[in-house]
């Protein structure tokens, strides 16, 4: 009995698959748009070592936030948290980087109508060492970070005592580039 049930199951389509695509009707209550003002949508970068099924469990544990967010998985790779107030949402998002089970998620306010570029970048604070004496300064410095992502801000006041050996940068890092260590620069010849 059971096998032909799953025969039947299995012989079941949504229409001839030469048909094209289906429109969805443009109707209000097919719409969530209103039920996603508060949330994030986020990615996971290493999908074997990321299950979102535990993710889901995890994430709200991690955050301090039990019963105030609820956590959808949408896919393997990506999930959604819908915050029950703004502030919870907001605290998340001032975080800039989140990990799980030691690799990085990257987390994105929900929009309507997502960019190309969604769910691509991570904000990220680098040190750059190394840097040679006549190009210590904030432009030369965000040229040197322009090569790893886009530079948001450099923490350098060259008018000031600085004893670390390294300067920090943020950077809105690209995550489908490959990750660099160490990149060599050719400096101008004089």
């Amino acid at each position: 009995m059971s096998s032909s049930i799953d025969r039947a199951l299995m012989a079941m389509s949504i229409g001839d698959e030469d048909s094209g695509p289906l429109d969805m009707p443009d109707l209000p209550e097919y719409c969530s748009s209103e039920n996603n003002i508060l949330s994030i949508i986020g990615r996971v970068l290493n999908p074997e070592k990321q299950k979102i099924s535990n993710l889901i469990l995890d994430m709200p544990r991690k955050w301090k936030l039990y019963d105030r967010v609820r956590g959808i998985a949408l896919s393997q790779e990506k999930f959604q948290f819908i915050f029950k107030c703004k502030q919870d949402m907001e605290m998340i998002l001032e975080k800039e980087v989140h990990t799980y089970n030691e690799w990085t998620l990257v987390l994105e306010r929900w929009v309507e109508h997502p960019p190309s570029d969604y769910l691509q970048h991570i904000l990220v604070w680098v040190h750059m060492r190394n840097i040679p004496v006549n190009h210590y300064n904030v432009p030369a410095i965000t040229w040197f970070g322009e090569l790893l992502g886009h530079v948001e801000e450099v923490i350098l006041d060259t008018k000031r005592s600085h004893r670390q050996d390294f300067v920090r940068v943020k950077l809105k890092f690209d995550v489908s580039r490959p990750l660099l260590r160490v990149k060599v620069v050719n400096l101008p010849k004089k």
